[in-house]
């Protein structure tokens, strides 16, 4: 395959959430030549499959063609590693996460400048949120009206007989039902916003960025199904990456940019085998040192979280087994000292999973929205077929532990409400373990253990929760846990999940920070040439699905590469009057 230009002015490395909305701005100019890498297949609007264009997204990540097979992270300080998935194809985690289109709070990005990211906060970042999207339910001054990404709530008819009894029960406690989950930053409940087309269907990056019309241009090539093994510097400056294609050859690109768009896990990993990093590690392992950078691969955040469920009656399922199952959402602070308004959330489904016990099962999946462990990404081996090691050290800061905690009781408490009793049965704690996940592969085996699970659960009447504690939670009630402080904290200790918000391992921050890895327009410390784009630049994590931010990152990192500057960008936000 040769490519049209010798030399590219943008080399994309990661066509993820962020690597397609780079691709897409940066070639709306013509004079410019962009290519774009990823190392999974192609997904546009005409070649999803079923599985990632449905609305209910319960599929897509079991599916081990969209997912680096591979990955492994250790999840808390509990020993151990379990499978984590992380997209690999094009449009990166949109194109198989939740649909979730949140935002966060508006102190999540004053926290960023805080934190050494000069010009981000929330002033200078809400045009960018308003810039991405088109909002059918809300305007004025929170919303945007015609950008590539379609934001709707499910209307009401749709919503199940669960999520109404679940948001009615909170309702009673004083979580109040608001309109819009991207208005005023305030605790309460809230109808989930999602990013879904006209018809219901999922719009990753890929389609909504990169549609017909961006591909057709001449200045924009894809490459998909390549690997990136290093980048190419030439002293300091990044020139350019050797790529892996699919049938083992290399090949170099040659570019006077050089983004880095492949995820806060991939990103550290592709800088690091690069030479950009903690210099005495990268030595030991026989890479060359191009920048000292400790920073690279530090400051590893996630959403640590638990969930509890209940078995559904009846008339308490949705009667639209394919709508979107995040259907509600709670936001509630927890009180702790040294925490923030807003610091827990919680989604509210209709369903479980996808396969017939899900269907029968109800959840508010909890997770803390601002968490403060954090954890790390190392090298393995200089091979780029190697996957690096991740530690996501959650709960390692006890202020997470404790609120993980109090999620719990939070939802125990919640479900327990007598105007939950028509709404549903035996209630008990879960969480997304290696044998959840494991039992929801599909196959003909798992489908025949689901089905008679699922049967017995239909029929076992008064022996419901003894069938539930034998089979589903191992011996584990909720009643034991919430009598026992120190059962609850080793259950979620051993039990606590990830959301798929993997952060902060680039982070932005100022020149003389020696943890931070580039400055605030993403551009890599010691080197030149060379950014990096992605949910990796975080400083601290959003209260939020983290899809949504990283699609505002690039598109405000597209402007300034584009040649706007930080100072117009903050002009541009005070004439538009908007406000926090």
């Amino acid at each position: 395959m040769f490519d049209v230009f010798d030399v590219f002015d943008y080399l994309i490395l990661g066509g993820g959430s962020a690597g397609c909305v780079l691709a897409a701005r940066l070639s709306e100019d013509a004079r410019t030549s962009v290519c774009l890498v990823e190392a999974g297949r192609d997904i546009s609007a005409h070649s999803m499959p079923d599985a990632i264009r449905s609305r209910y997204p319960g599929r897509a990540y079991l599916d081990t063609r969209n997912i680096w097979q591979a990955l492994k992270a250790r999840m808390s300080t509990r020993p151990g590693s379990r499978r984590y998935e992380q997209a690999r194809l094009l449009g990166g985690g949109s194109a198989i996460n939740a649909l979730m289109a949140n935002r966060g709070s508006p102190a999540d990005y004053d926290e960023w400048e805080a934190l050494g990211a000069t010009g981000w906060n929330w002033q200078t970042c809400l045009p960018y949120f308003r810039k991405l999207e088109s909002d059918c339910d809300f305007s004025g001054e929170y919303h945007g009206s015609d950008g590539p990404l379609r934001i709707q709530r499910t209307p009401p008819s749709r919503i199940s007989p669960f999520v109404r009894a679940v948001l009615a029960s909170l309702a009673e406690q004083g979580h109040a039902l608001h309109d819009d989950q991207n208005g005023p930053w305030q605790d309460g409940t809230f109808i989930g916003a999602i990013a879904v087309s006209a018809q219901g269907e999922r719009i990753p990056t890929s389609v909504c960025y990169l549609d017909d019309a961006a591909r057709s241009r001449s200045n924009l090539t894809l490459r998909t199904d390549e690997v990136v093994e290093r980048i190419l510097f030439d002293g300091k400056r990044a020139i350019g990456a050797r790529i892996v294609r699919g049938d083992g050859t290399r090949h170099d690109l040659k570019a006077r940019r050089v983004i880095v768009s492949a995820g806060a896990i991939h990103s550290p990993a592709l800088l690091m085998r690069s030479g950009v990093g903690p210099a005495q590690e990268l030595a030991a392992l026989g890479i060359d040192v191009v920048a000292d950078r400790p920073g690279v691969g530090r400051n590893l955040m996630e959403h640590p979280s638990i969930a509890v469920s209940a078995f559904l009656p009846r008339a308490a399922r949705t009667p639209f087994p394919g709508e979107h199952h995040e259907q509600a959402i709670v936001r509630f602070s927890s009180g702790l000292p040294e925490t923030v308004q807003g610091d827990m959330h919680g989604a509210i489904l209709s369903r479980s999973g996808w396969h017939s016990v899900g269907y029968r099962l109800g959840t508010i999946f909890f997770w803390v929205n601002k968490s403060y462990s954090r954890g790390r990404v190392t090298l393995a081996s200089p091979n780029a077929s190697d996957e690096p090691n991740v530690d996501f050290a959650m709960l390692s800061d006890s202020r997470d532990l404790e609120r993980l905690k109090l999620a719990l009781r939070f939802g125990a408490a919640t479900l327990a409400s007598p105007m939950m009793n028509a709404s549903r049965d035996a209630v008990f704690p879960s969480s997304y373990s290696p044998r959840v996940a494991a039992v929801a592969v599909p196959g003909k085996w798992n489908a025949l253990q689901r089905g008679a699970l699922s049967a017995l659960l239909d029929v076992a009447g008064p022996l419901r929760g003894a069938l539930i504690k034998s089979v589903v939670t191992q011996g584990v009630t909720i009643e034991d846990l919430l009598g026992d402080d120190d059962a609850l904290t080793a259950f979620v200790m051993r039990s606590v999940g990830g959301t798929w918000h993997p952060s902060g391992t680039c982070r932005m921050g100022s020149s003389g920070d020696m943890y931070a890895v580039t400055d605030s327009s993403g551009a890599v410390y010691g080197v030149d040439g060379l950014y990096v784009c992605d949910a990796s630049l975080m400083p601290s994590i959003p209260c939020a699905n983290t899809n949504v931010p990283t699609i505002m990152m690039a598109e405000r990192i597209a402007d300034a590469l584009r040649g706007a500057r930080p100072a117009e960008l903050a002009n541009a936000a005070q004439t538009a009057n908007y406000a926090p």
